[in-house]
């Protein structure tokens, strides 16, 4: 059925399991991301925090379809889309268009305008992000180390924003990997750093029960991470970050979880969006008035059974894009396609060992606990690209559970810069820094390259 053409615009959950589908039924589809890799997002907090490999948590895109002869993946950026002609203008100047397009484009970093906060933290969207804060991290340790008067100026602060499932699991992390390394690896700062996380709200996790909520909150501030909840970022400094209590929190590393939105070239797309910036999308997950233009995942805002939007969550994207591509296949035989049916996994968070909060199914059984860290190790694995990538993962996850000895956490960063500590003398060898910021155009990571 190689009659027909279908445009992908992103390589994430969605634009996969929608070329996927496509490639078994012998449909042309052209698949274009700016990477050349399918990642998988919720563990990025894991490998910026070296318990896991960037290559456990990313597959290269042509490997995904070597044997799917009628899937063309190109690694190019889109800069352009316009959803009436179903067609993409790429960085090159290419147009490409389709009979179908599906705008699977995810999500990146939502600042809200905080001054600041693009410039001096760190997102975890992408394999580059994750590791260029591990990178950052070690720096930071190792400078001080060197210099140990830099804990003063608060290199051993470690602010997360966000208290929703990224912020909650990158604090765990970090808080974990401060108490179990650091005191074997840097022996001179054992017990001295400190996370900090910072959210509006007034309850950690906030789509989960009350009880997941005070769970949270309780095993977080027993690994030592200190919670300032109801108060927002006011500003985010190169040395410090000051919220809208008037308190200043002396840090060199911001790590930014609070909030996403739609890609720029997705909100540039004159699509209607609606709640969060997201393109809103009928039952069948095309846009009104547009029957052969598909949005999905992150980008979209998608009716659940009831009228309700559903989360942005793996399971979501993944299983709408398997969706959007029935529906294509429908209408190339002249059917009509069909209202997107959610199967409702429920939602987990990591928090630390033995540490993790989850609701199960579409009535949301409620497990905590060491039961719930165990099923959000299966369900992770799982969802991961690949064999491979499942046994890599769980040897990782086995090691750090028996060994506390994070392996992965050999780092090289040829191209960091200074870390602008305000005392440097002339002639002294510099210390680094990541600069934060979004993923490099193009940037080419190659997931087991040495």
């Amino acid at each position: 059925m190689a009659d027909t053409s279908v445009l992908i615009v992103g390589g994430g959950f969605a634009g996969v399991a929608c070329a996927r589908h496509l490639a078994r039924h012998e449909v042309d589809v052209v698949l274009l991301d700016r990477n050349n890799y399918h990642q998988f997002q919720p563990m990025l907090y894991q490998v910026a925090t070296a318990q896991v490999a960037a290559h456990d948590v990313a597959r290269p895109l042509r490997g995904i379809f070597h044997r799917d002869k009628t899937v063309d993946v190109r690694r190019t950026p889109v800069v352009a889309i316009d959803p009436a002609n179903r067609s993409v203008t790429t960085a090159a100047g290419t147009v490409l268009t389709g009979d179908h397009l599906v705008v699977a484009a995810g999500a990146e970093a939502n600042f809200f305008g905080t001054p600041g906060a693009a410039e001096h933290s760190f997102p975890l969207y992408s394999v580059y992000d994750a590791e260029r804060l591990r990178g950052h991290l070690v720096d930071v340790l190792d400078a001080t180390v060197n210099r140990p008067e830099r804990a003063e100026e608060g290199s051993l602060n470690f602010v997360v924003v966000g208290g929703g499932p990224t912020g909650v699991e990158t604090a765990g992390a970090l808080a974990e990997t401060l108490r179990d390394v650091v005191p074997d690896r840097y022996a001179p700062l054992a017990g001295r750093a400190r996370v900090h996380l910072v959210d509006l709200g007034d309850v950690l996790l906030a789509p989960f029960s009350d009880k997941a909520h005070a769970y949270a909150a309780h095993r977080l501030e027993r690994d030592g991470v200190v919670l300032h909840l109801g108060v927002g970022v006011h500003e985010v400094r190169h040395d410090r970050v000051m919220l809208t209590d008037g308190t200043e929190i002396a840090t060199r590393t911001v790590v930014w979880g609070g909030g996403e939105k739609p890609a720029d070239v997705v909100a540039a797309s004159g699509l209607p969006s609606g709640h969060g910036g997201r393109i809103d999308v009928r039952r069948d997950l095309t846009v009104p008035g547009l029957p052969r233009v598909f949005v999905l995942g992150d980008a979209a805002n998608i009716p659940g059974a009831h009228g309700e939007v559903l989360p942005q969550l793996g399971s979501v994207a993944q299983q709408s894009g398997t969706w959007a591509a029935r529906n294509i296949l429908a209408t190339l035989h002249g059917k009509e396609g069909t209202d997107f049916r959610y199967r409702d996994k429920g939602i987990m968070a990591m928090i630390g060992r033995n540490a993790a909060v989850a609701e199960m199914g579409p009535h949301r059984h409620e497990v905590e606990g060491p039961l719930a860290f165990a099923a959000w190790l299966g369900v992770h694995a799982a969802l991961l690209s690949g064999v491979r990538g499942r046994i890599d993962a769980f040897l990782d996850w086995g090691w750090d559970y028996f060994s506390k000895n994070r392996a992965t956490a050999v780092v090289d960063s040829p191209d960091a810069g200074r870390i602008d500590w305000g005392d440097e003398d002339e002639g002294e060898h510099p210390d680094f820094e990541h600069h934060p910021g979004s993923p490099r155009t193009g940037e080419d990571v190659r997931p087991g390259a040495p």
